[in-house]
């Protein structure tokens, strides 16, 4: 994905100290990363995308001019019954920026305090929620866009729904200890509203709550590397709902015995 960014690079006449400035980085590191020798991580690509004028989905794929359109993609969805069922369906997730931001301070509120619940765990716990939601329901909870990075699921827009939270008095970041890393936590500083989330998504919610509270970041992230969605995503593409209907017995939450 990298080979793009110096045709982008070079286009627009700026020099890699610049652009190593703009995301953050030494000259040197951000020689690795156009090279291909070191991976970019998320925060790095959205900077570089927003430099560029790109969204991070056509920064990544290296596209100059995104053309916008709907992909129709084909799912096969395996029955434990055996039967096969095919369908259509429009794979784009509408995310739901306010839904996100409740869901993310009602994990603050119920295991936010935790010393083992981190930024990371959160996100992962956050990709759960939606993705498990998508498989029983066949609906979008959240309907956050994710994607592949070496930590594990990542939602792409994570650090700006934060930074607005922030602005809001909604949570406020601090970093603390966690053994002998640095681990970066969040502080709600208002109760979430679950008013507008119907029964099941409270249910499945406080469910993934209860099942992933004990997990720190690097378990967690194991578990995460071990889910088709992830499995099945390029590095720092996007993650494909449609994949939940072909996980293993170890992640699937649906029962299909009953289905025709």
């Amino acid at each position: 994905m990298t080979k793009f960014l110096k045709k982008f690079r070079q286009k627009q006449d700026v020099s890699q100290e610049f652009l190593a400035k703009k995301i953050g980085v030494s000259r040197p590191t951000y020689v690795q990363i156009e090279n291909g020798t070191r991976k970019m991580l998320v925060e790095e690509a959205q900077k570089l995308a927003r430099f560029f004028g790109l969204s991070l989905e056509d920064f990544l794929a290296g596209k100059e001019n995104p053309v916008p359109r709907v992909e129709f993609k084909k799912s096969m969805k395996q029955v434990k019954s055996k039967k096969l069922k095919q369908e259509m369906r429009i794979s784009i997730p509408q995310e739901k920026v306010a839904k996100f931001k409740e869901v993310f301070l009602y994990i603050l509120e119920r295991i936010g305090a935790r010393p083992n619940i981190g930024e990371g765990v959160v996100c992962k716990l956050m990709y759960f929620i939606d993705f498990d939601f998508y498989e029983k329901f066949e609906e979008q909870l959240m309907g956050a866009k994710y994607i592949k990075n070496h930590f594990g699921p990542t939602p792409v827009a994570f650090p700006e729904i934060v930074k607005q939270m922030e602005k809001d008095g909604d949570l406020t970041p601090v970093v603390k200890k966690y053994f002998q890393h640095d681990q970066k936590k969040y502080l709600p500083l208002r109760k979430a509203n679950l008013s507008n989330f119907s029964a099941r998504e409270k249910e499945l919610i406080d469910w993934e709550i209860g099942r992933f509270k004990d997990f720190n970041a690097t378990n967690i992230k194991k578990y995460s590397h071990r889910d088709v969605p992830w499995i099945g995503a390029d590095d720092l593409q996007p993650i494909d709902y449609e994949a939940v209907f072909s996980r293993t017995d170890e992640f699937s939450v649906r029962q299909y015995d009953d289905e025709l």
